[in-house]
């Protein structure tokens, strides 16, 4: 016994002398948030047979959870499954005298990252290549889509490919076991498959460019690296400071995920219906002040993470999207109704009809095509400055660096090649689907602009963190409408128009890791294989337990008719006679004028030398894409992070904490709401098999 009280208080002093040392150097800004692997160390392979494991352990137990989750409350276990993995094997290494290795861990990150993303929230329009996510979501969501009323007067004219037609067996039985559903698997599968070659071969070009020829800083990369390092130095026993807060983030999200998601989802299996202790998504509060704010969606966001994840975001960012969206919200939507520009809107209609009628009168044309161009235009000339400007001012480098020996880097004709060979594959692809699309355009989409915004997006990474303004609006929409392509088979087709841009930082995050390339390989494609299985089967069982929206599901029935209501718009524009249609929806007077207030936004605020992140923030929140039920409670957090957390604890200091603690809240959430998950399915397929 004294032994083993010996080596406690051993492993105990030894915790709290690391404690002080990562104290000390954060408070000193020796650390500068992140502490990461150093670069003496040599590059090693972080795929081994514990991922393999892992990756079992992430298909069976956290992707049937996430997807259930995800359905219910918008939110799935992306976030949580990343450190709930990582967590159980350092635990299990512990016992086995185990040591995780950082390379490990990161790969653990992006192991449960991929597995455990559904896929849902993207939009089904597209049957585009994702490198991450469930490979059947969009048919669940074609199912629906195909059954809509929204989907009136062209769902007879969808393809085999796409789903089963209206009344079929097997939408009526709610089963993807049928023939009818071979055609669209076997192009999923194939989609999927072309998407993984496609994004990580140019993925890894453009990495190179970046970071290796421009030397960017990609200052957002290392939150990931690091949060999987400190968890990788617990398994030596040295719990430090991060595991603390870690743990304090955990039980917030497990004491709100009773309230938010078990008591909901466990009384939906004794009640007819959930019971909602807060309103998910949100809580709506429109109809009530339709007499003093006409038009305006007025909501609260009932999940904590939106307050929290004020703590992390830029706050210049935070700040700009609320006051735009305040002035959207209080001022704009009521003044545009007055004078008759939202004549759509209707005394007594929720969030949901208030934002889809508002978009379609105004904020389409303006916002999101108005200001989204003036946005891609900037990012324009950001890159045509940036090949102009000499490194040093760039990025303070001193010119291209050679790829260090051991990173196992590919010789660039391999991945240039590959995604050649996968781009022209998708091209012929949809040749083959949809003869009568103009072959052109799917080439001037993958050879052209898919690597040339794809390079904007990883620049606008490597320099501020995020993506902005690397992309235009409506760019695929447009170009269908205006090529004068009639039916409704190419909006579902894969047309090659991707943004790889975000491939780029997991090649940094691997290097700032020390792990070496091939590792993520083998990664990605040990995932694509997992999902095909394990997306298939519990998509398959979790339809068949309940409808696909249905009050089971409550936020994709109060969100996908939203999503389907706006899509179904641009897909009828290209039917005989829906040049009306998309007539009244862009409204180019209001494009002049969005652009005209964006560029003048732009102007004042750089005359007054702004921060540059205050602008991209302004124009987030304008129109219906920012609502004033989630900009808030993110406000809040970030006023609280800047001037309250962050003067008591130091602005250094708390930037270090912040992120932790919302990992372990998603972490904990994630827990909590897995284990009801697990509940709910038990029951719910018991009383199928009962009854």
């Amino acid at each position: 016994m004294s032994d083993t009280r010996r080596e406690d208080q051993d492993r105990g002093e030894r915790s709290r002398q690391a404690e002080a040392r990562d104290q000390d150097a954060v408070a000193a800004g020796q650390d500068d948030r992140w502490q990461i692997v150093p670069d003496s160390l040599p590059y090693e392979d972080g795929f081994s047979s514990r991922i393999i494991w892992a990756a079992f352990f992430v298909g069976l137990v956290m992707l049937p959870g996430s997807i259930y989750l995800e359905l219910v409350t918008g939110k799935s276990f992306a976030g949580a499954a990343e450190w709930v993995t990582i967590i159980m094997f350092i635990e299990i290494g512990k016992r086995l005298f185990i040591k995780l290795k950082p390379q490990e861990a990161i790969i653990l990150y992006w192991l449960a990252a991929g597995l455990a993303a559904t896929g849902l929230g993207a939009s089904g329009m597209a049957a585009g290549s994702s490198v991450h996510g469930a490979p059947f979501a969009k048919m669940i969501w074609f199912q629906y889509l195909i059954q809509s009323p929204q989907a009136d007067g062209l769902a007879q004219l969808l393809p085999q490919w796409v789903s089963p037609p209206r009344g079929s067996d097997s939408l009526i039985t709610r089963t993807l076991f049928s023939m009818e559903w071979l055609e669209p698997i076997l192009l999923a599968i194939l989609v999927s498959i072309l998407g993984l070659v496609n994004a990580l071969s140019l993925g890894y070009v453009l990495f190179r460019i970046t970071a290796d020829t421009e030397r960017l800083p990609f200052p957002l990369a290392p939150v990931q690296a690091a949060g999987a390092t400190a968890l990788a130095e617990s398994s030596a026993g040295e719990e430090t400071w991060r595991w603390r807060l870690f743990t304090v983030g955990a039980m917030i999200g497990l004491g709100w995920g009773i309230l938010y998601v078990v008591v909901p989802t466990v009384s939906g299996v004794v009640l007819t219906k959930g019971v909602e202790v807060f309103p998910i998504p949100f809580a709506d509060f429109t109809p009530r002040v339709r007499d003093v704010l006409p038009a305006s969606p007025i909501g609260i966001g009932t999940d904590m993470a939106t307050l929290l994840v004020g703590f992390v975001l830029p706050f210049w960012i935070v700040v700009g999207t609320f006051i735009s969206s305040f002035v959207v919200t209080f001022i704009a939507n009521p003044a545009l109704y007055h004078f008759g520009l939202l004549h759509s809107w209707a005394p007594g209609m929720s969030t949901i009809p208030t934002s889809i009628n508002n978009t379609i009168d105004f904020w389409l044309s303006f916002s999101s095509i108005g200001t989204s161009m003036v946005i891609g235009l900037i990012g324009l000339v950001a890159f045509a400055r940036a090949l102009r400007r000499d490194p040093d001012g760039a990025s303070g480098a001193r010119g291209p660096r050679r790829p260090p020996p051991d990173r196992g880097d590919f010789r660039l004709p391999i991945p240039i090649a590959l995604w050649a060979v996968s781009t022209l594959c998708f091209i012929l692809l949809v040749y083959y689907l949809e003869p009568s699309f103009p072959v052109w355009i799917s080439l001037v989409f993958g050879f052209l602009w898919t690597p040339f915004f794809s390079y904007i997006g990883a620049r606008m990474i490597g320099l501020t963190g995020s993506p902005y303004g690397s992309s235009f609006p409506y760019a695929r929409e447009g170009s269908f409408y205006l090529s004068g392509y009639k039916g409704v088979a190419i909006w579902f087709a894969p047309v090659p128009l991707f943004d790889h841009s975000g491939v780029v930082s997991t090649f940094r995050q691997l290097e700032l890791t020390r792990t070496r390339f091939p590792s993520l390989v083998k990664l990605y494609i040990l995932s694509l294989l997992l999902l095909i299985v394990f997306s298939f089967l519990f998509y398959a069982l979790i339809w068949k337990l309940a409808p696909i929206p249905s009050a089971a599901y409550p936020f994709v029935e109060k969100m996908w008719p939203l999503q389907a209501t706006m899509e179904t718009i641009w897909i009828k524009s290209t039917l005989p006679g829906g040049s009306d249609v998309i007539g009244q929806l862009i409204k180019w007077e209001y494009i002049g004028a969005g652009m005209g207030f964006t560029v003048a936004l732009y102007g004042v605020l750089s005359l007054l030398k702004a921060p540059p992140l205050l602008f991209y923030g302004l124009v987030a929140g304008l129109g219906t894409g920012a609502w004033i039920h989630y900009t808030l409670p993110t406000f809040i957090g970030a006023m609280l992070g800047r001037f309250y957390f962050g003067r008591r604890y130091g602005e250094k200091r708390w930037r270090a904490y912040a992120p932790v603690i919302l990992a372990g809240y998603g972490c904990g959430l994630g827990l909590i709401g897995m284990a009801a998950v697990s509940l709910v399915l038990i029951a719910k397929s018991t009383s199928q098999i009962l009854f």
